[in-house]
């Protein structure tokens, strides 16, 4: 394989953008960057490293066979060996970047609803305690015969109900993976990776322009085999070459870099677009959680109006009735509390990420 074709090859690498490695399993940046690290210090070992080179030569002028043997050395070469190591940490950074951003993308609603759900444990806490103490009055009521035992069996229940609600918000508790995720704001996060793109950009610009110009140094000594001679003399050659085209080349090349830019702007499954993705998400939710509050509140009005008639009343039905709208209404507290709380934390990240 030529120079200029490992060259390519290498710049391919770096091309490749972090975005794929970002949408497989996550793994910790720090690997993938020691990983790219060394393939980037390979290959600038590779440029920066004179090389041996061994010639038999017939000339055509009808002069003896000689045989050269010595080092060169590309100065575009040992530049370009700098650059490259300079392109993997701009990737690295990059890759960096843009899990960050991709893991708020991806978690930040199920964050959401991890908090929702614990937050709704503690209701269901609370809920328990009171319905715990309402039990026992409507007990020591029964034993009292001030109470029937299915009235009783009816507030136990409720209580059976509210234990199935712990037991099912632990179980989806669980079942919700998000990561430690970077506590920047989304939006300064998504302009940071947007920066950082067009960063890794310039620098693989950078390793391709040098190859615009050279200078290649060689050394050697060659010998005279046909016919045999005893003199070994030395040689050194100096080539220089540039590229007529270069100013040419450079403005495209920082014409692309700029409409890289833009095309990471508007590209489809990208941050900008996934960004406005989330926030009609999270503004949709905002809608159905306004709808259920308010629908939750007017139920919880009818149950304290209702509540307020018999709360004089000593009759058995009207104890029946009275603690059957004090549970009701525990439950309902329940669920008002959740849906204020999905509210507050949805609002609140619109308002810190947007």
């Amino acid at each position: 394989m030529s120079r200029r074709t490992l060259i390519i090859a290498s710049s391919l690498l770096f091309v490749a953008s972090p975005l794929a490695f970002a949408q497989t399993v996550q793994t910790d940046p720090q690997a993938y960057c020691a990983y790219l690290t060394e393939q980037a210090k390979a290959q600038s070992d590779l440029l920066r490293t004179p090389k041996g080179v061994a010639i038999l030569t017939q000339p055509e002028t009808g002069l003896p066979t000689q045989v050269a043997a010595g080092a060169s050395l590309s100065l575009s070469d040992f530049k370009k060996s700098g650059l490259t190591l300079d392109a993997a940490r701009k990737n690295c950074d990059l890759y960096q970047a843009t899990v960050d951003v991709q893991q708020v993308l991806q978690y930040a609603l199920p964050s959401i609803e991890k908090d929702a759900l614990r937050h709704r444990l503690e209701l269901i806490a609370q809920a328990s305690t009171s319905l715990d103490a309402l039990i026992d009055k409507t007990a020591n009521m029964v034993e009292a015969q001030n109470m029937t035992r299915p009235m009783l069996m009816e507030m136990q229940m409720n209580k059976i109900k509210l234990e199935a609600d712990r037991a099912d918000t632990q179980s989806r508790i669980s079942a919700i993976y998000v990561p430690t995720l970077n506590p920047q704001s989304l939006k300064a996060q998504a302009a940071q990776k947007q920066a950082r793109d067009v960063i890794e950009q310039q620098a693989l610009a950078k390793v391709t322009k040098q190859s615009n110009w050279d200078v290649q140094l060689a050394v050697g000594a060659h010998q005279q085999v046909s016919p045999l001679a005893n003199g070994v003399g030395p040689y050194g050659e100096v080539t220089a070459s540039y590229s007529f085209a270069s100013r040419a080349i450079d403005r495209h090349l920082d014409r692309a870099v700029d409409d890289y830019a833009s095309w990471k702007n508007v590209q489809t499954g990208d941050t900008a677009s996934s960004m406005e993705v989330l926030r009609t998400q999270v503004a949709e939710n905002i809608t159905a959680q306004d709808a259920r509050l308010k629908s939750l509140q007017v139920e919880s009005q009818q149950v304290e109006r209702n509540l307020q008639t018999v709360g004089d009343a000593d009759t058995t039905a009207a104890l029946d009735f009275r603690n059957q709208l004090a549970a009701t209404k525990l439950l309902l507290d329940i669920e008002i509390g959740d849906a204020s709380f999905r509210i507050e934390r949805l609002k609140n990240f619109l308002s810190s990420n947007y």
